[in-house]
Order: C-alpha cells, then sequence, then structure tokens
C-alpha cells in the first residue's frame, strides 16, 4: 500500500506529519511523493487563514479525481477549529481533527476495507493531556524537530490556533529526553524546540522552558539546540541569563513581534508594547555581551485600523532591532477571530502594497546585518548538497550560507569563515 502526505502551516504540523509517516510505514505502507499514485492520501491542515482552508480541500479533490479508488483523509487544524464545515467536504473519506491521532490508522484500514465514511472530530476538553507522537527519523531533514507543547490561552484578536489547538499541554520532561537521546543515536547533530506556544512549555505542570533547555543540553550527541517562536513578553531578565549560558543553545532568537506599532499591537491584542519588545531585545543582547545573537520575527501589515503613521512606525522599528530575518504577512481576515468585524478594514490593495514595501526594507535590513558578519567564524550544519562537493546549510546564528565541504556529508558540522551575501545565502569556506 502506498500513501502520500501534505502538510500544511507550522513545524509542529511538519512534525506530527513525521509522526504519522513513521506510523504508517510501520504497518507496512511505502510513503511517495506528491504527484504519484497512491492508495491513501493524507492532508494535514493549517486554518491560520482561508486559503489554508482552500489549499487543503483543492488538494484533496485533486488527489479523488486523478485517484478514484484511493481513500482521502482530512486532519489537523481545519477540521478541530471548524467541524461542521470541514464534515461536509465530502471528498474526504476520513475527517479527524488535532486529537488521538494514532486512530487515523487504524480508520484508514477500516476505509481500504469497505467502511463507510467516517468524520471523527473530538473537540478539546478540560484536562486534556498532551499526545505522545515520538518521531525516530525525519527522512528529509538534517535537523530534527521534537514537539514539546500543544495549545495556546492566548486571544489575540486575528489567531484562531486556540480554537484549532486547545489549551495549553505540555510534554513531560522524560518522554522529551528520552525522544532526543533516541535521535542523538540515529545520528541528528541539532535538534529544534517546537511547539504551539513556546514559552508556555510547564506552566501546566510545574516546570519551565529553561530548564528543558538545560537538561536537553545536557544529551549526549546532541551539539545544537535551536528554539521555535518566543513570546517576549514571557521572557524574564532571569530566564534570558539562563538561555544565554547554555553553549549549546543557538544564539539566535525567533521573537514573535507582529507590528513595531504599539497602537496596532493593542488592537490585535498582544500583550506587550513595541518598547518592551526593544527592551527584551536589549536584555539579550546584554546577556550575550561580546558574543553575537540574532534576532528573526515575524510582521503583520494591514490589520485593521493601521494607519500609514502606523505602517511607518512598524517599519522604523524593523530597521531600530536589526532582525536577520523578517517574515512578512499581509493581514488575512480569518473568519471566527475577533478582527474578522474590526471596523477600518485596510484594502487589500493596500496591504499588498505595503506587505511589498516593508519586505523591501526587510531585506535592506538583512543585507547590513549580513554585511556585518563578513570575515567571522561559525559552525554549520550541512544541508542539501549541490554540486559536487558544495553544501547548503545554516550556520548558529541562522545565516544561511554555501560552502565547498570536501569529504564532508549532510548532517555534519564544520567551522568556517563568512564570506559576502549573493542575495539569498553568504559565500563561506572552510578553516
Amino acid at each position: 500500500m502506498r500513501v502520500c502526505f501534505y502538510t500544511l502551516g507550522c513545524k509542529v504540523n511538519l512534525n506530527e506529519t513525521g509522526a504519522l509517516e513513521q506510523m504508517f510505514r510501520s504497518a507496512g505502507f511505502t510513503i511517495v511523493p506528491e504527484g504519484e499514485e497512491a492508495d491513501v492520501f493524507v492532508v494535514n491542515s493549517c486554518t491560520v487563514t482561508n486559503f489554508g482552508d482552500q489549499k487543503s480541500r483543492k488538494w484533496l479533490r485533486r488527489a479523488k479525481r486523478e485517484n478514484p479508488g484511493a481513500v482521502t483523509v482530512l486532519t489537523g487544524c481545519y477540521p478541530q477549529a471548524f467541524p461542521e464545515e470541514a464534515a461536509q467536504f465530502m471528498e474526504a473519506d476520513l475527517v479527524c481533527g488535532n486529537g488521538d491521532r494514532k486512530a487515523i490508522l487504524d480508520n484508514v484500514l477500516k476505509l481500504l476495507d469497505g467502511h463507510e465514511r467516517i468524520v471523527a472530530i473530538a473537540p478539546h476538553a478540560k484536562g486534556e493531556r498532551f499526545e505522545e507522537l515520538p518521531v525516530e527519523r525525519f527522512e528529509t531533514h538534517t535537523r530534527a524537530f521534537i514537539k514539546v507543547e500543544d495549545g495556546c490561552n492566548r486571544q489575540c484578536a486575528y489567531c484562531v490556533i486556540p480554537r484549532a489547538r486547545g489549551p495549553v499541554r505540555s510534554r513531560s520532561e522524560e518522554s522529551i529526553l528520552a525522544e532526543l537521546r533516541q535521535l542523538a543515536a540515529s545520528g541528528y547533530r541539532e535538534v529544534v524546540l517546537s511547539a504551539i506556544s513556546l514559552p508556555s512549555y510547564g506552566l501546566d505542570t510545574g516546570t519551565n522552558l529553561v530548564e528543558l533547555v538545560e537538561k536537553c543540553a545536557r544529551v549526549e550527541g546532541i551539539e545544537r539546540i535551536r528554539l521555535g517562536s518566543l513570546d517576549p513578553d514571557m521572557l524574564t531578565p532571569e530566564s534570558i541569563t539562563r538561555l544565554a549560558a547554555v553553549d549549546k543553545l543557538c544564539p539566535q532568537y525567533h521573537l514573535s513581534l507582529q507590528s513595531g506599532c504599539s497602537a496596532t499591537l493593542r488592537r490585535m491584542r498582544r500583550v506587550y508594547t513595541a518598547e518592551q519588545y526593544a527592551e527584551v531585545v536589549r536584555q539579550l543582547r546584554a546577556a550575550y555581551g561580546d558574543r553575537p545573537v540574532s534576532f528573526t520575527t515575524d510582521c503583520i501589515c494591514g490589520f485593521p485600523g493601521e494607519t500609514e503613521e502606523d505602517f511607518r512606525e512598524s517599519c522604523a522599528f524593523l530597521k531600530e532591532i536589526g532582525f536577520l530575518k523578517v517574515h512578512v504577512f499581509p493581514y488575512s481576515r480569518r473568519s471566527g477571530t475577533p478582527a474578522y468585524d474590526f471596523p477600518d478594514q485596510v484594502h487589500e490593495r493596500e496591504k499588498q502594497a505595503r506587505s511589498r514595501e516593508m519586505n523591501a526594507i526587510a531585506e535592506d535590513i538583512r543585507r547590513e546585518v549580513l554585511a556585518g558578519c563578513e570575515g567571522s567564524e561559525d559552525d554549520v550544519l550541512l544541508e542539501t548538497p549541490l554540486s559536487g562537493t558544495l553544501f547548503t546549510g545554516y550556520t548558529r546564528l541562522y545565516v544561511p550560507v554555501v560552502v565547498s565541504a570536501p569529504g564532508h556529508k549532510s548532517g555534519e558540522i564544520v567551522h568556517v569563515r563568512l564570506g559576502s551575501y549573493d542575495g539569498e545565502r553568504v559565500r563561506a569556506e572552510m578553516v
């Protein structure tokens, strides 16, 4: 039997798809890439935007049309957040949410055996526990992703994720460390701690993210630890000092911003100001002292009520911080969120224009930051092999490089000196 997976959305979805692939492979299935015939097609959906829902439906429709006898599965955040709507999508033979992922295989086997269509979307419940979905290998990645937490307790005006993912649920330290040791034994040298709300880790169990990072750093074989997205208001001075002291922790912080304008942040129902964000960045830089540290972020353009002045203030803030990389998004009006009905919606053309302008500004900032790295040295995790001995990879600071590394292979870490930036990657040479 052949199964094809299509994943939309965040690194948590990527991790969960990896667990599903492992589950199906253990049951004798062969995982095939997009474009090939299969007996089962699975979409692990993202519902952050309406467009994400549309992509999931479109992919399954095409799979059903080109493989009329195949079993089609719609799972993930879309059916969890909008169960009634997803249940009406008849091109999916199995519709299920984010709970009880282990039941997907059993239900697929039932459908292959002639069972009628199955809709099994269990709502999130108070006291719900973290669902264990360990992954031993990531077939197409040289770094490993470990899901350590699920759910979010915040209520940002633009976000449907709490509805899709439920309340904060933390994975036990013992389970995380056991998976980390397994990944190290499989040859992984870098691990990314991923979550829906990473700094919320431990709120429900009495521990915290810093303690987890410190314990992960003691696992032999793991040389680099990277963190997923962090909310700046949840980083205390003590936690910043302790994180900076962990040598294995990559000194690159993805601090969620969304806007560099405090007035816009208030409308978004974020719980920090631009000034408070800048102070957290200052504290992190101070904690690292003479050691380099980099910052990446996300920023939304055209949120309801954002004036031209607000937009300019947000752009100026990006320059003030000096981000290595900014993921810029035009605001996507999402049904099921408070912001959907906010007054003063920004016209789509204006949102797109602001997004283009901010992207250009972000790229200028990136060039400036990378120019400052020229001549410095860092370690690189070799990833995709190109022609001959060339590899792409990322430094500890998350600088994208291309380097010639004769005698080395993907997944190894080499020491390099950074050169110039070509608009995509930094040319580097081994030292």
